[in-house]
């Protein structure tokens, strides 16, 4: 499980590793999080999210979207992301804190995720996917 910031000439592009497709959807959330708020710890905030969609890579958008609208809805910071996804199906429980000014507002603000060569692929060791965040 891992994700890593590359260079991208006008938003934030993100590398994302995983053993299995459950870990690549978790650390995506997780390496969005961190480029909008920075560190965070639970705190005892959490919300489940269950979704379908056509194919895994729209489900990847739905689920992270999901995630900026319960964020700016709710005041809400996660860092913990427990998701399953069977097929095109993802449920997910996410965990958090309550959004401080004092710690959370050093980030970038990421308005939505990007199709743009959006693509996750199977690789000997795992998945690996290149995600766009617009900001």
């Amino acid at each position: 499980m891992s994700f890593e910031e590359l260079d991208h000439t006008a938003d934030v592009l993100m590398r994302v590793r995983g053993a299995s497709i459950n870990e690549v959807f978790a650390d995506a959330g997780r390496a969005m999080f961190q480029v909008m708020y920075g560190p965070c710890e639970d705190r005892g905030v959490e919300r489940k999210v269950s979704l379908e969609a056509e194919d895994l890579e729209s489900l990847l958008i739905d689920y992270l979207s999901e995630l900026l609208f319960i964020t700016e809805v709710e005041y809400a910071v996660f860092c913990t992301f427990e998701v399953e996804v069977r097929d095109t199906r993802l449920s997910a429980t996410l965990r958090g804190e309550p959004f401080d000014p004092a710690r959370h507002s050093a980030g970038t603000l990421v308005k939505g995720i990007s199709y743009f060569g959006l693509e996750i692929v199977k690789e000997e060791e795992g998945y690996v996917v290149e995600i766009i965040f617009d900001i």
